[in-house]
């Protein structure tokens, strides 16, 4: 089967959802389907590669930045997008188009399958559905808000990555929605280590204010008394505050903030780390969350979105209400003071695992992609 995929993000450029597009690209090579992408080009990055049997190419869009696109960017990815995608399709003759994103790919999966008669799918990942993430994209929503039912009501399926996002989605497209979640490698992710004795805490995200990270900080400077150390790990325009809180809470020596590292040293990160720990205000289904918790890493995250979906709350680790620094504060309590709940919250998160492992969400869209085939 040929499958293009278009996605505005794909590794190195974007967070988790341009991985999700890369693994799930990966994943369906690997089964032997031809796969082409579609990405943004950024700085010097090759504009045409094969990355693992799988085609990518970039495309000129004006892209500024890695983990960040304005809605300048997004649209003139669509316009270059469209525009080698009839090419692509007239010459490739692909059975089905895989778009990742609502806005911008979507758009752009709309404006082809009109064009050519192709079906598309859609994947849906929080940040493109109104309202779900205001701070980031409310501005701009409510002047493209109302051009966007149609991409939702002309996919041949759609897919969210949570019950949250499909729930949200829901609120304002009524189309039959999926929930398919974001999925990890579990044989691939590296073995975690035993701790030394002192839990050693990790949060893994951007410094926005979406992700929280200050609030880590507040409560993590509450709990001097008991042992713990803490990797904050990326970077973005709230790193420079953290730094100061962290400077100012009196147990600066026990906190490492190393800016940006690469996926591949996130993992070595979990790798020797016991639990995740992520005070968003926001989720659609966190890849790093998902990654920790096939380490085996106990979690302590807020009850925003998909978290809900990797926290079974006082099993494998526990939910607290956004922004409820005095819950975080307890629960991280309740989990350094008891080496057997911290034990039994791992061998828990390593059982939970099992539903995100990439095969089977891979067999999931497979399903889907074959199935449009026969029918067209």
């Amino acid at each position: 089967m040929k499958i293009l995929v278009l996605s505005h993000e794909f590794p190195p450029v974007g967070g988790g959802g341009g991985r999700v597009a890369r693994d799930l690209a990966l994943g369906l090579a690997a089964r032997g389907h031809e796969i082409r992408v579609l990405t943004a080009h950024l700085d010097n990055l090759p504009l045409v590669e094969t990355v693992a049997g799988v085609k990518v190419e970039r495309i000129p869009s004006k892209r500024k930045t890695a983990f960040r696109a304005d809605f300048a960017e997004m649209a003139g990815y669509d316009r270059a997008a469209v525009s080698l995608g009839q090419k692509v399709i007239r010459e490739w003759q692909p059975d089905v188009i895989h778009a990742h994103f609502a806005v911008p790919a979507g758009a752009a999966a709309y404006a082809l399958s009109k064009l050519t008669g192709l079906p598309y799918v859609l994947t849906v990942h929080l940040g493109d559905v109104p309202g779900a993430v205001p701070e980031k994209t409310d501005r701009w929503f409510k002047w493209v808000f109302p051009f966007t039912p149609p991409i939702w009501r002309g996919a041949a399926r759609v897919a969210a990555v949570s019950e949250f996002t499909r729930q949200m989605a829901l609120r304002h497209y009524h189309v039959p929605i999926d929930v398919i979640p974001n999925g990890v490698d579990l044989a691939a992710l590296p073995v975690r280590q035993p701790s030394d004795g002192i839990p050693r805490l990790v949060f893994a995200a951007r410094f926005v204010e979406t992700k929280n990270p200050e609030q880590l900080v507040r409560a993590l400077s509450r709990l001097q008394d008991l042992p713990w150390t803490c990797a904050m790990l990326g970077d973005g325009p709230l790193l420079e505050f953290v730094c100061a809180t962290v400077a100012g809470s009196g147990v600066a020596s026990r906190f490492s903030l190393p800016g940006w590292v690469s996926p591949e040293q996130v993992l070595s990160q979990f790798a020797r780390s016991d639990a995740l720990v992520l005070p968003s205000r926001s989720e659609g289904l966190s890849v790093v969350g998902v990654q920790a918790l096939g380490m085996g890493l106990a979690m302590v995250l807020s009850d925003a979105g998909g978290n809900l979906e990797l926290v079974h709350d006082g099993e494998n680790g526990f939910l607290f209400p956004v922004d409820d620094l005095d819950a975080l504060t307890d629960r991280l309590k309740k989990l350094l003071e008891s080496p057997a709940m911290l034990q039994s919250a791992q061998a828990k998160s390593r059982e939970m695992a099992k539903k995100f492992d990439l095969p089977t969400i891979v067999d999931q869209y497979e399903a889907i992609f074959e199935n449009l085939k026969r029918r067209s």
